[in-house]
């Protein structure tokens, strides 16, 4: 697949764009991000057969959004803020948390969030975030980048022989179409908004 790399994606559109005002507002939306993150990982949605959790779509949403570099900046901040023991996973309480929690059964996912930030920050500087098609299609390859280092996580931690897939993929699969739909038509549509604003 032969990709593109020369548009902008959402973040860099936002003034300033150059200067020590554009360092300001890199660390600005770092710390905005992780923030995002933080509080869309507590965020549970009531639905059959588990609650929805917001955390899949803001790394999505957020990779799509900063790009590869400052979304991946963004993502080792919200790890490494985890790491030190915050309380900012989905899971994690007073428990269990920080690095106890990380090498948990939830491992495997966060080593998948790296990776979607990664996939959907170039896909978005591909120009797939500006139809809800394409970001559909981006947003399934991110989603499959977080779900498969997740469930080998799994199996390599509790076992083969156990009903991994039950575990840790279909119970989630009926919120996961609602949330990446949903993403699918935010981010082209904050395009269009864009594109009023300037015109």
């Amino acid at each position: 697949m032969n990709l593109s790399l020369n548009n902008k994606v959402l973040s860099e559109v936002l003034a300033p764009q150059q200067g020590a005002m554009l360092w300001a507002k890199k660390a600005a939306l770092v710390i905005a991000g992780i923030l995002f993150l933080a509080i869309a990982a507590k965020i549970k949605v009531p639905m059959w057969p588990v609650p929805i959790t917001l955390g899949t779509f803001a790394v999505l949403t957020m990779g799509a959004a900063y790009g590869a570099r400052l979304g991946m900046v963004t993502i080792l901040g919200y790890m490494l803020v985890g790491a030190m023991g915050f309380d900012v996973f989905a899971g994690s309480s007073a428990e269990k948390f920080g690095l106890s929690y990380m090498m948990g059964g939830t491992g495997g996912y966060l080593v998948g969030y790296v990776l979607a930030v990664l996939a959907l920050g170039t896909l978005a500087r591909a120009g797939w975030d500006r139809s809800a098609p394409k970001m559909a299609g981006a947003l399934l390859i991110g989603n499959a980048l977080i779900y498969v280092p997740g469930l080998i996580w799994l199996g390599m931690l509790y076992g083969w022989d156990k009903p991994i897939l039950a575990w840790g993929l279909t119970p989630f699969l009926v919120g996961d179409a609602i949330k990446l739909a949903l993403a699918a038509l935010l981010l082209p549509a904050a395009w269009k908004m864009v594109g009023r604003a300037r015109g």
